[in-house]
Formats: structure tokens, sequence, C-alpha cells
């Protein structure tokens, strides 16, 4: 979620009953040489608590010095990610790069649990491939390390994001009588029925969303009303949509400034608004200029026009 789970995106989900947020991951090796991108993700604020301070790196001393340099932060839980697919990351044994270095990976894990006195979580995958589906076991050793709880993606690394999502490992995790810390569940989770069905099958603790929140924020409000009336509340109005989009550009700018909240926010502005009929003109206008002003009058053609959705 790098570039998209920034501080006006989780206000967003914060408001929409989103429990826990994590800051986009940030990178070791780039938050202890200072790095201005990394750094500027260290910055949360008091209304998102809680969140995590999500860290990946390869090397043990570098994750280690990143680990203190979040806790001047003040996060509620840092969180090392073990989970990103993108090959840039785990080509260099990064990410889900480390699940082809299982002892490192406990190296690193058991060592920042030693070194923070903050609740330590971590994030995966499955495995790497289809032949090396590790996490049972992986998940018995990340737990000796002291970790609080895991997240798991269920594809493995080579999938990416392709296929579906296996959830039948991850609620053989959560079912281990060895297993005794929260086990949270990833992938595919497009909806509140959906969300209901991996609670009752598969008896999660919890469930993250990721992809699904691009452009539906809502998403959180909604599988809450289902999980305690069994209704689907269904999508909000253009009109609220509209609401939301502003309300977001608006803390986008807030936050990132011109003209990189324009940018940041374009992926967003397509997701909110994606199946309109007869959209392609205005889309095209929307997520090309760099006005703030035409911006706000785009949203509000959108408002008038499409006011029947």
């Amino acid at each position: 979620m790098e570039n998209i789970t920034d501080p006006s995106f989780r206000y967003i989900c914060k408001n929409f009953g989103a429990d826990v947020v994590y800051t986009e991951f940030i990178s070791s090796d780039g938050l202890i040489r200072n790095g201005k991108k990394s750094v500027q993700k260290l910055i949360i604020s008091d209304y998102e608590r809680p969140i995590g301070i999500q860290l990946y790196g390869h090397k043990l001393e570098p994750m280690i010095e990143a680990t203190k340099i979040a806790e001047k932060s003040n996060p509620d839980i840092i969180d090392i990610n073990y989970g990103c697919p993108v090959r840039k990351i785990s080509n260099r044994g990064a990410g889900a790069g480390m699940l082809n270095n299982v002892p490192l990976m406990l190296e690193i894990t058991r060592t920042i649990v030693k070194t923070t006195n903050l609740p330590v979580t971590v994030k995966t995958r499955l495995g790497w491939d289809e032949n090396s589906k590790i996490i049972v076991e992986l998940t018995e050793m990340l737990q000796d390390t002291g970790i609080e709880a895991i997240t798991i993606h269920g594809r493995t690394r080579n999938q990416l994001y392709k296929g579906s999502a296996d959830w039948t490992l991850i609620g053989e995790v959560k079912n281990h009588p060895k297993i005794h810390i929260p086990v949270i569940g990833n992938g595919d989770v497009t909806s509140p029925v959906v969300a209901g069905e991996m609670f009752d099958k598969y008896k999660v603790d919890g469930i993250m969303i990721g992809r699904e929140a691009i452009g539906r924020p809502w998403i959180f409000k909604n599988i809450k009303q289902y999980l305690q009336t069994g209704i689907d509340p269904g999508e909000p109005s253009i009109e609220e949509k509209v609401d939301i989009a502003r309300d977001h550009f608006n803390k986008s700018l807030e936050f990132k400034g011109l003209p990189v909240g324009i940018f940041e926010m374009r992926r967003h502005f397509s997701n909110y608004f994606k199946g309109l009929p007869n959209f392609r003109e205005i889309r095209y206008r929307l997520l090309t200029t760099l006005e703030h002003g035409e911006i706000m009058d785009i949203l509000e053609e959108i408002r008038m026009t499409y006011r029947q959705y």
C-alpha cells in the first residue's frame, strides 16, 4: 500500500470505523540515512490511534536502528513487513523475500522484540511459492520470538496479487493448538458478506483490509454494521461519495501540499467513481488537471451529473 496509506487516507478510513491503521511501509535503510520520504512517513496523529509504524528491511542492524527511530514517534505498534511481494523489495531479501531466509527473519524479529517495549506484530504470506507454504510452522516460530499478533495474506510471494487468496491455511494457523497469538486474515475481503464468511468459517481474530478500501473507505463501517445486524448497507450515494472524495482531497493537500497532494489523490479519485457510465471524459479531466479549483468544480459536476446514482 505504498503511496496509499498516507495520513489523508488513514484519516478517511478512521472516520469510517477502521479499528487499527498502519503507516506506509518504511525502509529501514532509508530511515537510518534520514531519507526525507522515510522520515515523513513517521508523522502520526493522536486521532489515528491505535496506529502501527510499519518497517521493512533485510539486514539486522538497520532494522534495529530503524525501530529505535520509529519509537520516537510514539506509535502504538511496531509492525514488521515480511509480506511485500514487489520484485524490487523481495528480490533483495526484504518484504516477502525474507521467506527465503527464515533464520534471519527470526533473528530480526526476536531482536526487535527485545529492543522495544512496544507491541511488535508481523505481516507475511503463506510462503514463497506453491512448494513452500510454510506459514503454519513459521507462525509458531514467530510466536516464540515474542510477537503480539500476526497478519497473514492468503497468497504466496510468487502469486503477487494474482489468483484467489487461500484462507484455508490462515484458518489452519488460527485453529492450531500451539498458536495463541491473535491471527489476522488478509486477502480478497471484498464485501461485508465475505468478511462475515471469513470470521465464521476460519475463526480469525481480525481482518485486514487493503486494496478494497481504495476508493471505498466505507467498507469498514459497512462490515461492522453487517456483523452486528446481518444487513449490508451497500454503497453510498454519488452525492455522499463526492463529499467523501472532497474531504479526502482536502486532507491530501493539507498533508502533502501542491502538486503532490493532487498526484497522490488520482488513484483514489479513479476508484471513488469507478463504474459510472459515460465517465471517460470527466475522469480524464479529473486525473490530468493540476488546478485545485478545477478539481473542486469537476467534483461538483460529478455530483450534479450523476446525482440519481
